[in-house]
């Protein structure tokens, strides 16, 4: 085996990355280190993660998002998928930024292991493309159900595509009752 090296590509929006981890594959299949915290910190990210989440996306259009929680109970996330696809979307709602208002989406598969980071201070959310699929994510903050908020996915003023209509979209109920972008008064700074 050779030596790991982590790989971080920075993504639009400032802060945020896509992270490839080396697999060794042979004829049984591969082994990748997932995470390791002295590796993200070496490539520059010192998160700490407290916990880890999971979901489990049944049908196709399946669209979790966009979330966010309120100081200061804000998250950073490291999103990976286990099984399945999504389009992972990301919205910089930092006051200040430069890309503030702004998105960026990525494809993340479980084929080849790519992780996006998500800063704090982000809006964060995805959709399935296939059914049955598994979502992991690593947050560094406690989840504070009082603080957990949601923006419209489909938010005409984000103008995000995400590839599906609204009559495909599986929402829940919260994200149905989803503030808009309009009314968003942000409680994240570019200087936070």
């Amino acid at each position: 085996m050779t030596k790991r090296s982590l790989h971080l590509d920075p993504l639009a929006l400032p802060g945020a990355f896509r992270i490839l981890a080396p697999r060794f594959s042979d004829a049984r299949g591969y082994f990748e280190v997932a995470y390791n915290r002295r590796d993200l910190a070496a490539a520059g990210l010192s998160t700490d993660f407290i916990q880890d989440n999971q979901s489990l996306s049944r049908e196709t259009g399946t669209v979790r998002g966009l979330h966010y929680q309120l100081p200061p109970f804000q998250q950073a996330k490291l999103v990976r998928v286990l099984t399945g696809r999504i389009l992972d979307v990301m919205v910089d709602a930092r006051t200040g930024s430069p890309t503030y208002g702004q998105h960026c989406a990525i494809e993340l598969d479980a084929e080849d292991g790519t992780q996006v980071f998500v800063p704090r201070g982000f809006l964060h959310g995805f959709v399935t493309r296939e059914p049955d699929t598994v979502v992991l994510y690593k947050v560094d903050n406690d989840y504070a159900p009082g603080h957990d908020r949601s923006l419209v996915w489909n938010d005409p003023d984000l103008n995000i595509d995400w590839g599906i209509s609204a009559g495909e979209a599986v929402l829940s109920d919260k994200d149905r009752a989803a503030g808009s972008w309009a009314d968003f008064a942000s409680p994240f700074s570019y200087q936070d």
